[in-house]
């Protein structure tokens, strides 16, 4: 039920977004007023949509980071919504940069050979590097034939099965930073640029969690603090402190930074970047910065949304 909510949610929210952004596009000014109506619209569905996915990631995932930028997402997505009705048309881009987010995210929750790829992908260059650092493991198939699992038996602490899912390919991040290039309007050479930039960058940093998680886990290098972790999450095997430390904390921890860096390095090939930078910034804190003089950059991006 809640993952045909979800979807309904997300598809809502994308073809809002899209149909916003084909209006601004298109119409112009003409069609401004309409944009402006769809785009705040589809604010509000993307805030119930990460309100409903607060329960998924608090207390399924356990994941205290996720759900509380799940639970934050539905006030700043309504204030988003306020602001773009209220006329801060540079929302236009942040707009059209989750409508790319979507399309590019949502085929592969959806269509299993783009999936499947994706996970087996991870599971192949994760298998080659654990195997090149010297540990023994078996990589089993799960869900008809994707090879994507790890399985170890160690002596010392017993046998752990490590799966790997799509949230384990980096794809919601590539997905991020593909949205918000393709949404600027900036010369193709930029873009490209960034592209480059910013896919390998993820892709490797992805598959170094993919392993660290992996090997923290089957190898119990964080069994720290167990009691209260297990106390506070809940947990019955005391083993599954690792994994906690080293996915819940650590990872999406250095996540959230690494993201900043290469949202920083991005923006020095594409600063049309920088105008949502300084939307986020206001949405979060109620006060004006200016990023492209902070950074050094003309500013590219019109007070309207539109392209100079």
């Amino acid at each position: 039920m809640t993952s045909a909510l979800t979807d309904g949610l997300a598809w809502l929210a994308v073809g809002l977004f899209a149909a916003a952004a084909a209006l601004d596009w298109y119409d112009g000014d003409r069609g401004r007023g309409r944009a402006r109506y769809l785009g705040s619209a589809a604010w509000a569905v993307f805030g119930v949509f990460w309100l409903v996915l607060f329960p998924h990631f608090a207390f399924e995932q356990k994941s205290f980071i996720e759900g509380a930028l799940s639970l934050v997402a539905l006030p700043a997505c309504l204030y988003a919504a306020y602001l773009l009705l209220q006329g801060r048309e540079t929302l236009f881009l942040l707009s059209r940069a989750v409508a790319f987010m979507g399309l590019i995210y949502m085929p592969f929750t959806m269509f299993p050979p783009g999936k499947e790829w994706l996970i087996e992908t991870v599971t192949w260059q994760g298998e080659f590097v654990m195997q090149a650092l010297g540990y023994e493991f078996e990589v089993l198939q799960r869900e008809g034939s994707i090879r994507g699992a790890y399985f170890f038996d160690t002596p010392e602490d017993g046998e752990f099965t490590i799966r790997v899912l799509l949230a384990c390919t980096g794809i919601g991040s590539m997905a991020i930073f593909g949205g918000l290039i393709a949404a600027v309007r900036a010369p193709l050479r930029r873009k490209l640029r960034a592209f480059a930039v910013a896919i390998p960058v993820i892709w490797a940093l992805n598959l170094a969690r993919v392993v660290f998680i992996a090997l923290a886990f089957s190898q119990q290098w964080l069994q720290i603090f167990v009691d209260p972790t297990m106390a506070l999450i809940g947990y019955e095997n005391p083993n599954m402190v690792s994994y906690f430390i080293s996915d819940r904390v650590l990872a999406q921890g250095l996540s959230v930074v690494a993201l900043v860096g290469i949202a920083w390095a991005v923006a020095r090939e594409v600063p049309e970047l920088l105008t949502v930078g300084e939307d986020v910034l206001y949405i979060v804190t109620g006060d004006e910065y200016d990023l492209h003089e902070a950074v050094g950059t003309e500013r590219s991006i019109a007070t309207d949304g539109k392209g100079e």
